[in-house]
């Protein structure tokens, strides 16, 4: 007894040198109940490599063990030795009182190879055996989960919990807000996420909780929770985006945009709040915050399409044209070609009197925007004024189809006809 209390005590102190010095006298003087208790033990603090040794010697002393078999089977799958575990497994005969756990283990192995089918068929054979064992049951829930089917999960759920709360130390209601949630039913997800929170404040509960409150447009609760997750972990950085959104939804565009450039002080390297913190600038009139938060977004990733738009169309907008063609030109240079931008750069280029370059870009960008109305009145009048008439009256027919209540574009088209 002396030896299993001095092995018991330096595996849970941590101390490796130690348990390696004294398991293998213990494993050779121990009786086998006392050597399984420290396997669980090992296991139970992460010693896989040395809980194996112990099972090993354990199958040696009694190779007809269905509960070994399959205890060392589940420390080969923690290992990575998924074939070892395969074998391992199969040796447990069907009419052996261990064998749902067998089976359990098996659905484990095929689910972590990818094969969810035959998982799913493992745990529904358990299930026909142990029908009512709640292990069984959530066990198929977590797997009808990760392949999505999240309705059948979420009626497993409900079924364990109208029966227990807790499967281990998992919170059922955590589970059930996690699959609503993933289903979009997202007042069923904040109900149980409350549940939850009330049985223990986790930073990920808090988070699920408010994105559940904000799609349900409960902005003031949302914002409530993610105020508290921030003060439980301030580098839980996408509370930051959602928190900023709620305050958006809420018309406080100061207290959003100081949210976000408080998530860029905790993560200087988030280009996503950089962009938003551009657009929250240009909604509060600080323009020239806006453009440096736009470029600082495009410096961290050159093509991030969603921040170069944005940039591109606020440069427009303040007439900044020769800004919108150096911006182009730095796209150029680094093979980064996006026609949805060359409206805007053909523009420029016309307003700057480089009617060359704008032509260029306006014929390539008519091959996108053949059926935009707003650009091809632009085209229309830029090709008017470069003397291409004839291509002129063929846009011009073109919007007198896509603008058949514009009166402006039959006359056009006509003059142009009679010439």
């Amino acid at each position: 007894m002396e030896q299993y209390e001095q092995l018991a005590e330096v595996i849970a102190q941590g101390d490796l040198t130690q348990v390696e010095t004294l398991l293998p006298q213990f494993m050779i003087d121990a009786l086998p109940e006392d050597q399984y208790a420290i396997a669980e033990q090992l296991m139970y603090y992460g010693y896989l490599t040395q809980a194996d040794e112990v099972l090993q010697h354990l199958l040696f002393l009694l190779p007809d063990e269905p509960q070994l078999i399959i205890d060392r089977a589940n420390v080969a799958m923690e290992l990575g030795y998924e074939d070892q575990a395969l074998d391992l497994l199969m040796q447990i005969d069907e009419e052996a009182e261990e064998y749902p756990q067998a089976l359990l283990a098996l659905a484990d192995y095929y689910q972590m190879q990818g094969l969810f089918e035959a998982a799913m068929q493992r745990l529904d054979q358990a299930l026909v055996l142990l029908p009512h064992e709640p292990l069984v049951q959530f066990a198929k829930a977590e797997l009808l989960t990760e392949v999505g089917r999240f309705l059948e999960a979420s009626r497993l759920y409900e079924s364990l919990y109208e029966q227990q709360t807790h499967i281990g130390a998992v919170a059922i209601a955590e589970r059930l807000a996690e699959v609503y949630r993933a289903g979009a039913a997202y007042e069923e997800a904040l109900t149980y996420y409350k549940v939850a929170l009330e049985d223990e404040v986790k930073p990920d509960v808090l988070f699920g909780a408010a994105y559940a409150a904000f799609q349900t447009e409960q902005f003031a609760y949302a914002s409530k929770t993610l105020e508290e997750l921030l003060a439980l972990d301030p580098d839980y950085f996408s509370a930051y985006v959602l928190l900023a959104q709620c305050y958006e939804q809420q018309e406080l565009l100061q207290d959003a945009y100081q949210t976000v450039l408080q998530g860029l002080q905790r993560d200087e390297y988030n280009k996503g709040l950089y962009l938003y913190a551009g657009k929250l600038a240009l909604k509060l009139g600080s323009t020239t915050e806006a453009e440096q938060h736009l470029r600082e977004a495009i410096a961290l990733d050159p093509e991030y399409m969603e921040a170069i738009m944005t940039l591109t169309a606020y440069l427009a907008e303040q007439e900044d044209y020769e800004s919108v063609i150096e911006l182009s030109e730095t796209l150029r240079a680094q093979q980064f070609n996006w026609t949805a931008l060359y409206p805007f750069i053909a523009k420029a280029y016309a307003m700057e009197e480089q009617f060359e370059e704008a032509s260029a870009y306006y014929d390539e960008a008519y091959r996108e925007f053949a059926d935009d109305a707003a650009f091809l009145a632009e085209y229309v009048y830029f090709l008017l004024e470069e003397g291409r008439r004839r291509d002129a009256l063929a846009v011009a027919k073109k919007l007198m189809t896509l603008q058949d209540y514009v009166t402006e574009w039959p006359a056009l088209v006509e003059t142009l006809e009679e010439e």
